[in-house]
């Protein structure tokens, strides 16, 4: 299935709106971290929710973008820019509630329905721009939506949806993000939000239609422009490199420490799980860097 991100404008200019499907970038995620259903459909969320924000981004700019609640599921931590890439983990990726009667993931539970939901924006200046909110539901497109309208003052409408299959592997992924722009009426927005109010569910409409068909539902057949679509991907910039900075960093002291204990160390990337080995040899060269 094709992962992809489209970016759209009404006819009439009034709203912009990104819609995508990401199967694949969801199950990679899943795969990954070794995620069980409700990990998988709180972390497949979030980063769904990062990829549309990252559609507005300039350049080399990047959003960090956290949830950290009381649920299950413990820290959720996104990563995403301006290019369709995408990394992600969850705290605690097994957290597996379902109901027993129809096997619907809880999701909520894995998040929590108190915490904070943060958003750093790394534009290379020396202090990156932060904003949190508190919860308003634990369900993530809502606090997607609470944060966008509240903090960065853009009233927006946010739809996330990760769908199971019978075995709890990902079958469906994908959403959309619609904003007002300042030249849109009451008539507009009252149409919109009626039509998002009536739109069948995202799994649905991706299961038929793909990202155009969640344009479709939210502005009408032929009421909107797609200004570009753009691949997206699971993809991390992890490297030895990076992590022997960070162990540089420790100081000669730590080091000398891993190579009486071990003789040797490993790193483990949070967001993709790759490893990195640092033999006594790597490890001495690392000290001599060392302050």
């Amino acid at each position: 299935m094709e992962n992809y991100l489209l970016r759209a404008i009404s006819t009439d200019g009034s709203f912009r709106a990104f819609a995508l499907t990401a199967k694949d970038v969801i199950a990679e995620a899943q795969e990954r971290h070794d995620t069980w259903s409700s990990s998988t459909v709180a972390l497949g969320r979030m980063m769904l929710g990062g990829l549309l924000m990252g559609a507005n981004l300039k350049g080399n700019d990047k959003y960090t973008i956290k949830m950290s609640g009381n649920g299950n599921g413990g820290l959720i931590v996104v990563d995403a820019n301006a290019y369709g890439d995408v990394k992600g983990f969850i705290q605690n990726p097994h957290v597996d509630l379902r109901k027993t009667s129809t096997g619907e993931v809880y999701v909520t539970q894995a998040t929590g329905n108190q915490g904070v939901f943060a958003v750093i924006k790394d534009m290379g200046l020396r202090e990156p721009y932060a904003g949190q909110i508190p919860f308003v539901s634990g369900e993530v497109a809502e606090e997607f939506t609470y944060y966008l309208t509240e903090s960065e003052q853009t009233p927006s409408s946010v739809g996330l949806n990760v769908h199971l299959d019978d075995e709890q592997r990902v079958k469906l992924a994908g959403g959309f993000m619609v904003q007002v722009l300042p030249d849109a009426n009451e008539d507009t927005i009252a149409k919109i939000e009626k039509n998002l109010q009536n739109m069948p569910a995202i799994s649905q409409i991706l299961e038929k239609n793909s990202a155009e068909g969640l344009l479709e539902a939210i502005f009408g057949k032929d009421e909107y422009k797609v200004l570009s679509k753009t691949p997206v991907q699971f993809k991390c910039d992890c490297s030895k490199e990076k992590f022997a900075r960070g162990i540089i960093s420790l100081g000669k002291e730590e080091i000398q420490a891993m190579i009486n204990e071990d003789n040797q160390a490993e790193a483990v990337c949070q967001f993709c799980e790759n490893k990195y080995q640092y033999s006594q040899t790597d490890l001495e060269e690392l000290m001599k860097e060392a302050k």
